[in-house]
């Protein structure tokens, strides 16, 4: 199923990091940073399936040399805390090809370039090895300058001032999506992207009465991994594969989108049969069958144990009772335990109770706990009123002398 995902990021030096590093990682290439002394080497990284710089018409011919562009990039910025790249991060549809893939980058790059004038190199990265194989993803890193024929010029403050970046950055996030669906529909795909957010996707889903997609778009967005947990998970990954065994999430974060994402699948499945078991029904029909032969042989399609690749013959009542089993049991848990500690908070109160009214029967002349307190407070109360005396007199003639000092005309 094609997925959405664009995000916008800086390369900022307060935060240990260069343009020229960015670059070379991304490219898998070899940058030495002139500014800095380093030499950034990964020409032995591997995934990197294309990579190309999309630059202003009439730039100078050196702006295609990756280390030429960059250090370029960082001589220009002298600050200690400048912002010396930007990085656009996009996820490619798995359902096109490296060719297509390809050119909506491009083209998503010749945007760019034509909207703000800067120079773009792009990277484009096949799916991580231990990872889920539909992860093809670009990354693009574009000056913060803009690029003409004379060099890099003015800084492209438009994507960095509060009113107006948010702003341009949707904008971009529909052109994004835009290029997708069309290449997407040229490939003879069914699938599209959507760039809004869920909530805005589920009301349009309710306008056009479409309410098992709005059901389905009825939750939180997806929690993002980061780079410790998703490295953690991967390397889970590979003990359940080497031990033939099924996977389980080694982190909080991994469990919850791992049911997240196991539980949409669900869902997906069983609007497929639901699907099908419509088509069984119209074409019985269709064939002359009654209605309750027509609806038991729908039935039968929807309720058919799924058979597909690599989930043999697992009911969907199997698979939910998984997903939701490990949730279930620590519900469980939690309510056993505050069910004891409700009774023995029950028990400790009914013993209080029970030595009042004791201490009540042996001695009814001692004064109760409230009484005891409330002397105290206020003999408390008497004691500070009593302080508070002598303060306030030599607060009335400090005061005096400050009028003195002050003069006749004070408060006209």
């Amino acid at each position: 199923m094609a997925s959405y995902h664009l995000s916008v990021k800086t390369i900022k030096r307060s935060a240990g990091r260069s343009a020229t590093a960015a670059a070379a990682y991304r490219a898998g290439e070899r940058i030495d940073c002139q500014r800095e002394g380093r030499v950034h080497d990964y020409t032995a990284k591997q995934g990197v399936e294309d990579s190309f710089i999309v630059a202003p018409e009439g730039a100078p011919a050196w702006t295609q040399d990756r280390a030429a562009l960059w250090n370029a990039a960082e001589a220009h910025e002298t600050r200690k805390n400048s912002v010396t790249a930007r990085e656009w991060e996009l996820a490619l549809p798995s359902e096109l090809g490296a060719d297509e893939r390809a050119e909506i980058t491009r083209a998503f790059a010749e945007q760019l370039v034509g909207r703000y004038g800067v120079a773009v190199d792009v990277a484009i990265h096949a799916p991580h090895r231990e990872g889920d194989q539909r992860n093809h993803h670009a990354h693009l890193l574009t000056s913060t300058r803009r690029l003409e024929a004379e060099g890099f010029t003015d800084k492209t403050r438009v994507l960095d001032a509060a009113k107006t970046g948010g702003v341009e950055i949707e904008e971009m996030r529909g052109v994004w999506a835009e290029l997708q669906n069309r290449a997407l529909e040229r490939a003879g795909e069914a699938e599209r992207v959507d760039h809004r957010s869920l909530d805005a996707q589920r009301e349009s889903a309710l306008e056009r009465g479409d309410l098992a997609s709005a059901e389905e778009l009825d939750r939180a967005p997806e929690v993002k991994l980061g780079p410790a947990a998703n490295a953690m998970e991967r390397r889970a990954m590979r003990e359940a594969a080497a031990e033939g065994r099924d996977y389980e999430p080694v982190t909080e974060r991994g469990s919850t989108v791992h049911g997240a994402r196991q539980a949409r699948a669900m869902v997906r499945e069983m609007r497929e049969r639901l699907d099908r078991a419509r088509e069984i029904y119209g074409e019985a029909r269709e064939e002359g069958q009654r209605r309750v032969s027509a609806g038991l042989a729908a039935l039968r399609t929807a309720t058919t144990k799924n058979r597909t690749a690599g989930r043999g013959s697992e009911d969907v009542r199997e698979r939910l009772a998984r997903i939701v089993g490990r949730d279930s049991a620590e519900a469980g848990m939690e309510q056993a335990d505050r069910s004891r500690a409700q009774e023995r908070l029950r028990e400790t109160l009914d013993n209080d109770r029970g030595a009042e009214r004791d201490a009540g029967a042996e001695d009814s002349e001692k004064p109760s706990i409230r009484e005891k307190l409330d002397a105290v407070l206020n003999k408390q109360r008497e004691r500070l009123e009593l302080e508070d005396e002598p303060e306030k007199e030599r607060d009335h003639e400090i005061e005096n002398e400050r009028d003195l000092d002050r003069g006749p005309s004070h408060g006209l």
